[in-house]
C-alpha cells in the first residue's frame, strides 16, 4: 500500500527555520519504517537542509541514500541525484515509488513519451517531483543543462547529490571521466548544497572529491569502515583439486541464501554459472556480454529471490537496495582493497552475519601482475607518466598482502583505508585470527606449490609473438575461449617450463635485425643449449615424490565428463538423428580436452572444457559428428561383420574408437592400419627424439645429401632418375 506524504506545512514554515530532529525522525519512520537514523545521518541530513555542503564517507549499507532522500520530504522542491549506473536508478526509483515517493530516473531507455511527461511535470508552476535521478552524461548535455538553470533561476532545485562520488577521482578504484565534468556544476548552480557520498575512499581520494567538485567548507562524515557481521576468510586455488567444486560446495553448505559471486571475466561467469546450475544450486550469469532485456530479467529474478545466487562481474550490486545477501564469494582476485571492500561489503547490509570468501591464485596475481606492468611500460613509453598504472599496480599489490600474508584480515582491510585498530577489534571474525595455524600452514603449501610451478609448471601468460616484444605487444593467456580463437599451437603440451636462458635467448633472436636465416638458426642453437642445460640440472629422483598441485585428478575428468553429458542431453532434440551413446560421445570430447591440455595445467583443461560446452550448445549434428569421427549408426547388415570378412575401414573404425575412449594415440593406430593390413599389433612406434637429436640427425642427412649430389655427374641419366624417384 502507497503511503501519501506528510503534509510540509508540518515540518517548514513559511519562513526558513530549521528542521527539529523530532520532524526528521518522523518523517524517517512514516516513509521508510525505521525507528531512528544509524550513523552520521541525521548530521548529513541537517548540514544539507541547512544549505551547507557536505562530504560523507559510510560503509556499504551505511544509509547513504538516506541522506538526501529525506531532505527531498523535508522541503518542497527537486533532489537532483546523479548516479553512474542504470540499473541502479532504476532499482532505487521502484523502491521508492513503492513507499509513495515521487522520484523519476532520465536515461536512454526510456521512451520520448515517458522523458516528454517527466520535462512537463520539472517546468510546470509546482512540480510533484521531489527526486530526479541522472546520470553524469546526461548532465554534461547543453539541452539539460540549460533546463536544470530554469528550475534553478525557479528556486525548484534544493540540492544536488553526488552518489559514488569516488568515480571522480583517478585516484579511485573506479575513476570515470564523465564524473569530471560535473565540476561544472558549482559555478552553473550556484548556492545550492552539494552532497558526495561515497564507501570506499582514500585519504587521497577523499581530497581529490572535495577539490574536483569545489565543495566550500564542507561538512566532512567519515564512519567506521569496520563491517563487524562480516567474516572474512580467503581459500587458495593452489591447494584445491577443483575450485568450481569448493564454490558449489560453499553455497550447499550455506542453505537456500542470497549470494554472489564476482568474477573478472564474462567467460568465467557463464562457465562457473552453468556448473552451480549443473549441481542444482539456482543461478544465472550477469555482465555485460548479455542484452538489457536479459539482464533485466536476471536483476529482477535475484531481487524477487526466484534465482539464489548471480554470477557477475563487478559492476553488479552497486547501489541495488538488496540487504539479505549472506555469502559474497570472488573467485578472482580484485584489483584494489577499495573495490574488494565494496563489493565484499554487500553482503549483511541487514546487520546480519554473513560471509566474504576470496579464491585467490598465484596464476591470477601473476596474469593482473602481467596486465599492469606491461600498462605501466606502455605510458612511459608514450610519455604519459600521471602514475596511474603504477598506483593501480600497487593497489593490487595490497590486495596480495591481504592474502598472502598472516595475520588479522580485518585489521588489514581498516589500516588500507588508514583507520588504525588493534587485532582484538576482530574477536574471531576472520579465518586467520579463527584458525591461525590453519591459515600458517597452508600459506607455507602454497609457497611451496608456486616454488615448484615456477621451476616445472607452464605459464599461464602466453606471448605470441616475440618478434614484437621491444614494443610491449604481448597477448594474455588467460580464458582460451572458443577454437576460433586461437589455435592448438598456442599452448605448449609440453611439461617443461622455459627457463630463463631459453627466454632470454628466444627475446635476444627476435630483437636483432638480421636475417631471417640466421636468425632461425641462431635460435636453434640457443634452444638446444637451452635443452641440454635443462637436462644436466633435472634431477628425477628429487621429482619423483613431488605432488603436482597443477595436476588434473580424475574427479575433476569426472566432474567434466558429467557436464558434456548434462550438455547433450539438454540438446537431445537436435543430436536425436544420429542415435549416438552420449555417455561415449562425452568421453571422447572429455579426453580429447585432456589429451591437449594435461601437461598445461587445470587453467587451460577447464578453459577448454568450457569451450567444448558452449560450442556444443550452437553445433549442428553435421559438426558434431565430424567433431567425433564418427558417422551416424549403418545398417543391420553392417553393424555386426563376421571376424572374418572384417575389411580394414572397419577395423580402422573399431580401433579409432577404443584408442579414443581409452585416452590413447588414435591418430597413430589408424595411419598404421591404413598404411598395411599385415602390419602386427605389438609394433611398437619409434622413440621420440629430443630436441638435440632431431637437429643433429637433419646435420647428418643434410651432409648425407650435399654428398649425393656431387656425386650426380658421374651418374648415368637412368641412375639419375632413379634416384629422384626414390
Amino acid at each position: 500500500m502507497k503511503k501519501s506524504p506528510l503534509p510540509l506545512k508540518n515540518i517548514c514554515g513559511p519562513e526558513k527555520k530549521s528542521i527539529g530532529k523530532e520532524a526528521l525522525v518522523k518523517l524517517l519512520r512514516w516513509h521508510f519504517g525505521y525507528a531512528n537514523f544509524r550513523g552520521k545521518q541525521l548530521e548529513a541530513i541537517e548540514a544539507v537542509l541547512s544549505g551547507r555542503d557536505c562530504f560523507c564517507l559510510m560503509p556499504t549499507g551505511g544509509g547513504k541514500s538516506m541522506c538526501y532522500q529525506i531532505p527531498a520530504l523535508a522541503k518542497p522542491g527537486i533532489v537532483l541525484v546523479v548516479s553512474p549506473l542504470i540499473a541502479l536508478m532504476e532499482n532505487q526509483v521502484s523502491a521508492l515509488k513503492e513507499k509513495g515517493i515521487s522520484a523519476e530516473f532520465l536515461s536512454s531507455t526510456q521512451t520520448s513519451q515517458v522523458k516528454t511527461k517527466i520535462y512537463e511535470d520539472i517546468e510546470s508552476v509546482k512540480p510533484k517531483l521531489r527526486l530526479l535521478y541522472v546520470t553524469p552524461e546526461l548532465i554534461d548535455t547543453v539541452g539539460f543543462m540549460s533546463r536544470l538553470v530554469k528550475i534553478h533561476s525557479r528556486g525548484l532545485l534544493n540540492l544536488i547529490a553526488i552518489d559514488e562520488a569516488h568515480c571522480i577521482s583517478s585516484w579511485g578504484h573506479d575513476f570515470r571521466p564523465s564524473y569530471r565534468k560535473l565540476s561544472s556544476l558549482r559555478s552553473r548552480l550556484p548556492n545550492i548544497p552539494v552532497l558526495a557520498l561515497t564507501a570506499t575512499a582514500a585519504p587521497k581520494v577523499q581530497k581529490d572529491i572535495i577539490g574536483s567538485l569545489s565543495l566550500q567548507s564542507p561538512l566532512v562524515l567519515k564512519s567506521s569502515f569496520n563491517r563487524p557481521n562480516i567474516y572474512y576468510e580467503v581459500r587458495y586455488k593452489d591447494l584445491l583439486d577443483d575450485p568450481y567444486a569448493d564454490v558449489c560446495n560453499l553455497l550447499k553448505s550455506c542453505g537456500n541464501v542470497c549470494a554472489i559471486v564476482y568474477c573478472l571475466e564474462r567467460t568465467t561467469c557463464d562457465d562457473l554459472a552453468s556448473h552451480l546450475t549443473t549441481y542444482g544450486i539456482s543461478c544465472a550469469a550477469y555482465h555485460a556480454g548479455l542484452n538489457n532485456k536479459l539482464r533485466t530479467s536476471v536483476l529482477d529474478d535475484w531481487i524477487s529471490s526466484k534465482t539464489q545466487v548471480v554470477v557477475a562481474t563487478v559492476a553488479f550490486g552497486m547501489g541495488i537496495d538488496r540487504k539479505d545477501v549472506r555469502v559474497v564469494c570472488h573467485f578472482n582476485t580484485p584489483k584494489s582493497m577499495e573495490a574488494f571492500y565494496q563489493e565484499s561489503g554487500r553482503a549483511g547490509r541487514d546487520q546480519l552475519p554473513s560471509r566474504s570468501v576470496l579464491y585467490y591464485g598465484v596464476d591470477d596475481r601473476r596474469k593482473m601482475e602481467f596486465i599492469l606492468s606491461n600498462s605501466e611500460r606502455k605510458k612511459q613509453s608514450s610519455s604519459l607518466q600521471d602514475g596511474s598504472s603504477k598506483k593501480a599496480l600497487d593497489n593490487f599489490r595490497q590486495m596480495v598482502e591481504y592474502c598472502e600474508e598472516s595475520g588479522c584480515r580485518r585489521k588489514k582491510i581498516l589500516e588500507s583505508f588508514g583507520e588504525m585498530v588493534s587485532a582484538s577489534l576482530c574477536e574471531k571474525s576472520c579465518d586467520a585470527c579463527k584458525q591461525p595455524n590453519i591459515v600458517a600452514k597452508n600459506l607455507e603449501e602454497l609457497k611451496t606449490a608456486a616454488a615448484f610451478c615456477q621451476r616445472n609448471g607452464s605459464s599461464r601468460i602466453f606471448i605470441t609473438s616475440l618478434s614484437n616484444f621491444k614494443d610491449g605487444d604481448y597477448s594474455e593467456f588467460w580464458n582460451h575461449g572458443d577454437e576460433a580463437s586461437g589455435s592448438e599451437e598456442d599452448i605448449s603440451d609440453s611439461d617443461d617450463c622455459m627457463n630463463t636462458e631459453a627466454l632470454d635467448a628466444a627475446k635476444n633472436v627476435a630483437s636483432t635485425g638480421r636475417s631471417t636465416k640466421l636468425r632461425i638458426q641462431d635460435k636453434i642453437e640457443m634452444l638446444q643449449r637451452a635443452e641440454e642445460k635443462y637436462y644436466q640440472n633435472k634431477n628425477p629422483e628429487k621429482q619423483v615424490n613431488k605432488l603436482d598441485k597443477n595436476a588434473i585428478p580424475e574427479t575433476l575428468r569426472e566432474t567434466g565428463r558429467q557436464r558434456l553429458l548434462n550438455t547433450l542431453k539438454q540438446n537431445e532434440k537436435r543430436f536425436s538423428d544420429l542415435r549416438m551413446s552420449f555417455e561415449d560421445s562425452a568421453s571422447i570430447l572429455e579426453n580429447e580436452c585432456y589429451k591437449k591440455y594435461s601437461k598445461s595445467g587445470k587453467s587451460f583443461y577447464l578453459s577448454k572444457m568450457a569451450s567444448t560446452v558452449r560450442w556444443l550448445s550452437t553445433a549442428d549434428p553435421t559438426e558434431l559428428t565430424n567433431k567425433l569421427g564418427c558417422a551416424p549408426d549403418p545398417p543391420k547388415d553392417l553393424q555386426q561383420p563376421s571376424e572374418a570378412n572384417c575389411s580394414s575401414e572397419s577395423l580402422t573404425s573399431s580401433i579409432a574408437l577404443s584408442a579414443g575412449l581409452n585416452n590413447e594415440k588414435t591418430n597413430s593406430a589408424v595411419l598404421e592400419t591404413e598404411a598395411a593390413e599385415n602390419v602386427s599389433p605389438a609394433t611398437t612406434l619409434p622413440p621420440i627424439p629430443s630436441f638435440s637429436e632431431y637437429i643433429n640427425s637433419r646435420k647428418v642427412k643434410s651432409h648425407h645429401e650435399s654428398k649425393s649430389k656431387k656425386r650426380l655427374p658421374d651418374m648415368s641419366q637412368k641412375n639419375i632418375q632413379k634416384k629422384m624417384r626414390s
